[in-house]
């Protein structure tokens, strides 16, 4: 018998711990009759509401539910690289609590897994419900992100995806602090199904993800899977330095035939406020990867374990870096 393992990240998600429960349970007939067990393992990220307190309850009624539960919040990243950490799935499969991942595709990806497709990812076709702004610049990124990287990130992906165990074990060999899982998956390879599907939208509760959070999040992946910034600011730090060698070339002709020391005072402070901003631009990016590489060199575990309930509950107390 296989074994599938449910991982769903969490975060004041009280409203949805249930209704995700039960609206998966639904869907657990077609892996009954493969002869495949599921585990449901809960990915508590820190919330600050009752999330922890639902899922207790439900690992009290369903021995196929299990919790960890995290000693703050770490994020969603985390989140994520704990549950396939935690899980013992020989598939385990990603799975938001809001029900914007309908369970009533597992059987359909499933499907594929069996037809030899190492995973199945899922794409949002539409963003229906969501502000104009926050999908414009979407696309904006995930073109921006397939332009300048060499790995591909599908635009509308979401993290709903199942997996075999070899690409689960391949992620989790990429223990680096800073994470961005969309572009992990894609890094990693291997045979991937896609599946496309109309938007759906929360059940309960409000999104976590801000506009200022996704934005914060895009320049994570930037910095991740591209140098490009970086040749930006070589390639504008030549230019200028041309730029400035011509300048200072026509200053020493203008001199010379006009005998004019004196004017161009506003143009001059234009250029010192124009240079001196891409100066600061090119220190920014510089700044960026550096931070990157200074919290990757601390080697901090990715997030730290408060409790585990449900199961064979183990006493690992943190994620280890290596």
């Amino acid at each position: 018998m296989k074994l599938l393992s449910v991982i769903v990240p969490c975060y004041n998600e009280e409203e949805n711990v249930r209704d995700f429960y039960d609206e998966l349970c639904k869907n657990t007939g077609f892996f009954e009759k493969k002869g495949i067990v599921l585990e449901i393992l809960y990915v508590d990220d820190g919330s600050k509401d009752k999330t922890v307190s639902e899922v207790k309850r439900l690992c009290a009624e369903d021995a196929r539910v299990r919790l960890v539960s995290f000693s703050r919040n770490f994020g969603k990243e985390a989140a994520i690289y704990a549950g396939l950490q935690k899980c013992k799935g020989d598939l385990a499969v990603l799975m938001d609590a809001d029900l914007q991942d309908p369970p009533a595709l597992l059987p359909e990806m499933y499907s594929y897994i069996e037809q030899g497709y190492d995973s199945v990812a899922t794409r949002r076709v539409t963003r229906k419900g969501e502000p104009l702004i926050r999908s414009f610049f979407a696309r904006m990124f995930y073109r921006l992100m397939n332009k300048i990287s060499r790995t591909e990130i599908v635009d509308g992906a979401r993290d709903y995806r199942l997996m075999t165990r070899q690409v689960v074990d391949s992620i989790l060999s990429m223990p680096e602090y800073n994470r961005f899982t969309k572009g992990i998956f894609g890094w990693v390879g291997y045979e991937t199904k896609w599946l496309e599907y109309e938007n759906v939208e929360r059940r309960k509760g409000e999104t976590k993800w801000s506009f200022w959070k996704l934005f914060l999040y895009s320049l994570e992946g930037i910095i991740a899977f591209s140098t490009v910034p970086l040749t930006i600011a070589s390639v504008m730090g030549v230019l200028f330095c041309v730029l400035a060698f011509g300048i200072i070339i026509l200053t020493i002709i203008r001199k010379l035939l006009f005998g004019d020391p004196t004017s161009g005072w506003p143009s001059l402070v234009c250029i010192i406020m124009l240079v001196s901003g891409v100066q600061l631009f090119c220190l920014g990016i510089l700044g960026q990867y550096l931070s990157k590489t200074y919290m990757e060199v601390k080697n901090r575990p990715i997030y730290l374990v408060k409790e585990e309930t449900g199961g064979e509950t183990q006493h690992e107390g943190e994620g280890d870096k290596s």
